[in-house]
């Protein structure tokens, strides 16, 4: 059960990212086919929860051109509790908190719980937007749960190194309540690592329980989804991108980097004692990239598996 895991900070976390369809798919029937097919991807992996991303329009946070056109997506919780309701897993759910009141952010979280998901909040799409409920408050009003629910937060690897306050950052969310941080997708290693011993240092320096990291990795297989991941703010050394853009198959080579990362950061994690997890996504809507996505899910569980960290369940196929 996911919520037993965080609670008892168990490593080997493992959960699937997807996206809401976007909002131009308007007929019901067609959003149904489309959650039927994300559940036959879905159904059959050996994850602990489903993550569903509430996406933003964040062209306002740089004059660089968006790779892709922004589409506006249906609202995560609704696709999940209308279409992904026989999908038996449990489901975090992505939300900005100020962009909503107080009022609606309460009966928001009411019926999350109710149908048992988890809420994670991050902050507005870009500065300078008029906040309506701040970070803290929010976490404020999802307290009154805490005795049945967990809440997640985000974590960048990138803005550690910029900043150098992450390990700040998430002892000061894991004082609301927060128990468990998704990051942004990984491909800097070393940017990971630094922030892990940042945290750890800083944990120990205070006497505080180090919270769940759970590390996003994601499949690149053009040269368009990799200019969108630096869009995003994702950064891969240089090193890195001449390996993507010279390979012969792209997408392979950032599968094989993803497993390698993984590898890397459980041992990592494992030699400072903390708990861990990793989350595997898919950046494109194409295709062979959402394929892929799955094949690292399960190779990232069998990794997992034999280091003895993670113990394989049975998944019935639906």
């Amino acid at each position: 059960m996911f919520q037993k895991k965080i609670r008892s900070g168990e490593s080997g976390i493992l959960t699937y990212g997807i996206t809401p369809p976007k909002k131009t798919e308007t007929d019901p029937q067609r959003l149904a086919e489309i959650a039927e097919r994300a559940m036959a991807r879905i159904a059959p992996l050996d994850i602990d929860a489903l993550i569903v991303y509430d996406v933003q329009d964040e062209s306002a946070r740089t004059s660089v051109e968006r790779p892709f056109p922004f589409m506006t997506a249906h609202d995560p919780f609704e696709y999940t509790s209308t279409y992904l309701r026989e999908l038996q897993l449990p489901k975090i759910i992505y939300r900005p908190a100020g962009k909503f009141t107080q009022e609606e952010l309460t009966t928001w979280l009411d019926d999350l719980h109710q149908h048992t998901c988890y809420p994670v909040f991050v902050g507005i799409p870009a500065p300078g937007y008029a906040v309506k409920t701040t970070l803290t408050e929010a976490y404020q009003l999802w307290s009154k749960n805490s005795a049945t629910s967990v809440i997640g937060a985000v974590t960048i690897p990138e803005r550690h190194a910029v900043l150098n306050d992450e390990d700040q950052r998430i002892l000061e969310k894991a004082g609301s309540g927060v128990s468990y941080f998704i990051s942004q997708c990984v491909f800097n290693l070393s940017y990971a690592r630094q922030m892990i011993a940042d945290l750890e240092r800083t944990c120990t320096q205070r006497g505080a329980k180090v919270p769940t990291i759970i590390f996003t990795l994601t499949a690149c297989g053009s040269k368009k989804t990799l200019e969108f991941m630096d869009w995003l703010g994702i950064h891969l050394p240089d090193e890195v991108k001449e390996e993507l853009v010279t390979a012969p198959n792209m997408l392979e080579t950032s599968v094989n980097i993803c497993l390698n990362i993984a590898a890397e950061m459980i041992t990592f994690c494992r030699e400072r004692n903390i708990p861990f997890g990793f989350n595997i996504e898919s950046i494109a809507i194409r295709k062979d990239e959402i394929e892929a996505s799955i094949a690292m899910v399960n190779r990232i569980g069998d990794m997992l598996e034999e280091q003895g960290i993670r113990q394989k369940k049975v998944v019935l196929q639906q």
